[in-house]
């Protein structure tokens, strides 16, 4: 009996000394394999063939750490945990990496999965927020700086980014997506995988990502989270698998199946999107994990009669891990036996979860990487404390700068007048540590926290008296009973600066709203502000586009602030102040009213489009007007055909203005690229950063396409009274599409190309693509 066990002992040696000896330090590229270097397929192989199905089992097994805490020690033990999630003890983290290395029988690290949205300590904009800076490398460094606090807990893999296209506000989930539009939601899902994994991933400080959530999830049914997605295969692909796409490309560690059903098939059993889709047509060779109990949750759906037959579903449609339930635990012994499901399904699953530890570089010899941190194991939440006072900290900053849009600003009411002597400081998010943090921010901490109030009191001693009041207790406060405080601070002040919104519960998982209204007595709060005659400055902390209609002409100037995170205060103030210069711009479409929802810029045309000339308002009716008198177009009686405010939109202290643009000719072929270029000017007194955007529209082609979509931008800095030629290049990839037929590519056409400012730019220049 011992000859075998020492014979599988140096064989596993072998393997983890081939593994840290010859895996190379960056992932490598095989097209063959996906781009996974052959070395970590070796290891995986290798170890492949000594575990036991007891064995494989307990890898496809992520358990979460804090329910499970008292027999995981135990299952580990046996093997049967691959994966711990919601674990952030340090300590024991690396207590539970020790024993899976030095007491299961195969040495076999864990993944230690965790939700790093947005940040893990120091908490960044909400992703939604951080789309609308539009700075791609601004978002991969806040990716690399939560990867690097979460790591510094014993984290390993995070669940993020959420690249799911949202183009419906009323869905609580729209403030961890990157908007509306599927190019921008893919720049901004690879510059958050490349942050949080790098180049290398086994490099200390980096952490696995998860491509979440596959998909269509954004496409939820009136917004209500978990809800049934319906979507043609044309607009599947188009829309809502771009982001993945990309997300393939840039080496993502993982995918995570969505909760909801997509054409009446739930995701985590769904052997077209998983297996067809993701792993054979587009070649991924990474894992795949469920949502929580979603495997299970298909005998809800009605997809599934019970835990067995969900396995089985999961199993064959190509979800490598289940996390948190158990059915493949309990049942995937029986389905082989029975002959229902192949054990090379099981192989494949269990190589795909090695890979990614060995990508990791968790099987890399005795000083392991669960203990090779950039710092030890004892003092790794010191030293990240410490980093979080001084580039952690100056960089979520910046990054909160960015996210806040500028949506109206009369007469110059911002920034603040340097000579102003005092200032109301009002609502109740005005001084609220908590709500700044958003949703999804775990293992945050509120004391860290620089509130709008703290900050402008710091940056106004000795120039000005800051009159406070919350005016409602929280945002949903529907009683009046801080009124008479807050209308007295407004009227003992010269400007009023109203810190309204919604407190962070109110967005996120499970938390969609019917009506996007200011929630509580807040509208009516500011009402009676504005009623005073006063200045007023609307500052909007939220997780979503909300209802604004009513409430910007009562107001002279507006920031949309998103739930800015941690440094919430210092940003705003330096925006409030002009010691920076908004330059956020929407990733998503703001509507008129609830009613108008969905309403997005990448729309279609229809048969009969609504125009300024064409439609007639509600108020504008004769009294028995004959039926098709009023233009017969697609609108609505009484809000119209366009929205509040369009996708990309966002105002400067300063102003920006556009030259003409320029195309090289009028006619292309069919494989040229396309170079547009055009002069944008900083025509004001100050410096700013300015997101100069690229529309296209094919005019007619096999299938119908959309009356503009966005096809590249670039956020460029100017200084005051400086110009700049800003070029973009259109390959034939730019102008493909899924066509007639479902295949991909280019046809003959017309389009027009416009370059502006947001999406409602109007004057566009008309090319021709030929044979």
């Amino acid at each position: 009996m011992r000859f075998p066990k020492l014979l599988l002992a140096l064989v596993v040696i072998g393997a983890v000394f081939f593994s840290t000896t010859f895996l190379p330090t960056s992932p490598g590229r095989s097209v063959a394999n996906g781009g996974v270097a052959d070395a970590h397929l070796q290891l995986a192989d290798s170890l492949l063939q000594l575990m036991t199905f007891t064995e494989k089992l307990g890898q496809l097994q992520q358990l979460d750490g804090g329910i499970s805490y008292n027999d995981l020690p135990r299952l580990i033990t046996e093997g049967k945990v691959g994966s711990v999630l919601n674990e952030v003890n340090p300590e024991r983290n690396a207590e539970y990496q020790r024993i899976a290395r030095e007491k299961s029988r195969l040495g076999i690290p864990l993944l230690i999965g965790r939700d790093v949205v947005h940040g893990f300590r120091t908490i960044f904009p909400i992703p939604l927020g951080q789309s609308a800076s539009w700075n791609t490398e601004l978002v991969r460094e806040g990716s690399r700086i939560a990867a690097e606090e979460a790591n510094a807990a014993g984290v390993n893999w995070t669940f993020a980014p959420m690249i799911d296209v949202a183009r419906d506000p009323r869905w609580g989930r729209v403030a961890e997506s990157p908007g509306e539009d599927p190019f921008l939601t893919a720049e901004m899902g690879v510059a958050m995988i490349e942050g949080f994994q790098g180049e290398d991933m086994s490099a200390p400080g980096r952490i696995a990502a998860c491509a979440k959530h596959f998909a269509a999830y954004g496409m939820a049914e009136g917004g209500r989270d978990y809800n049934s997605a319906i979507v043609g295969d044309r607009y599947l692909h188009e829309v809502y698998l771009r982001p993945f796409k990309a997300a393939v490309a840039a080496g993502a560690g993982s995918f995570m199946t969505s909760f909801n059903e997509i054409n009446d098939v739930p995701a985590s059993g769904n052997q077209y999107l998983l297996r067809d889709v993701l792993k054979q047509k587009w070649n991924y060779p990474g894992m795949v994990v469920s949502d929580w109990e979603s495997i299970t949750e298909m005998i809800a759906h009605g997809y599934s009669e019970d835990p067995k037959a969900a396995a089985l579903a999961a199993m064959k449609a190509g979800v490598d891990m289940e996390m948190t339930s158990t059915s493949y635990n309990d049942h995937l012994g029986n389905l082989i036996e029975e002959g229902k499901v192949d054990s090379k399904l099981i192989d494949d699953a269990v190589k795909r979860i090695l890979v990614l530890k060995s990508r990791l570089g968790l099987f890399q010899g005795a000083r392991s990487r669960a203990t090779r941190q950039l710092v030890p194991t004892q003092s790794r939440m010191q030293w990240a404390v410490q980093k979080q006072g001084t580039d952690y900290l100056e960089t979520a900053k910046q990054a909160a700068i960015e996210s806040v849009v500028l949506l109206k600003n009369e007469n110059q009411t911002l920034p603040l007048s340097t000579t102003l002597k005092s200032v109301a400081v009002i609502g109740p998010l005005a001084d609220a540590p908590h709500e700044q943090l958003g949703t999804w921010s775990f293992d945050s901490k509120k004391e860290d926290s620089q509130t709008p109030l703290t900050a402008l009191r710091t940056a106004l001693a000795g120039q000005a008296t800051v009159n406070y009041a919350s005016g409602l207790k929280i945002s949903r406060t529907k009683t009046d009973e801080g009124f008479a405080e807050a209308l007295a601070a407004a009227r003992a002040s010269e400007v009023v600066l109203f810190f309204a919104g919604e407190e962070a519960i109110l967005s996120g998982e499970a938390h969609s709203r019917a009506h996007l209204n200011l929630p509580g007595a807040q509208e009516e709060l500011l009402s009676q502000i504005s009623a005073l005659g006063k200045p007023v400055v609307l500052i909007i902390m939220a997780g979503r586009p909300l209802i604004l209609t009513d409430l910007l002409p009562k107001v002279d100037a507006l920031l949309y602030a998103w739930h800015p995170g941690t440094m919430a205060g210092p940003a705003l103030s330096d925006l409030l102040l002009g010691k920076a210069n908004p330059s956020g711009h929407l990733p998503i479409t703001f509507p008129r009213a609830v009613g108008q929802i969905p309403v997005y810029h990448a729309h279609k045309n229809t048969g009969r489009p609504a125009s300024a000339d064409n439609w007639v308002p509600i108020d504008s009716i004769p009294v028995q007007a004959w039926q098709t008198s009023l233009g017969n177009t697609s609108h609505y009686l009484d809000e119209g055909f366009t929205p509040l405010l369009p996708f990309g939109y966002g105002l400067s202290y300063t102003d920006f203005s556009y030259g003409p643009l320029r195309l090289e000719k009028e006619a292309y072929g069919k494989e040229e690229t396309i170079t547009v270029s055009i002069d944008v000017t900083n025509t004001g007194k100050v410096n700013g950063k300015e997101v100069v955007q690229l529309y296209l529209r094919d005019h007619f082609a096999s299938v119908t396409r959309p009356v503009r979509e966005l096809k590249a931008f670039q956020k460029i800095n100017l200084a005051a009274g400086e110009r700049r030629t800003v070029s973009f290049e259109l390959s034939p990839e730019e102008l493909s599409f899924y066509r007639d037929d479902l295949t991909y590519g280019t046809e003959t056409g017309e389009y027009t190309v416009w370059v502006g400012a947001d999406a409602g730019v109007e004057k566009g220049v008309v090319f021709r693509t030929g044979e």
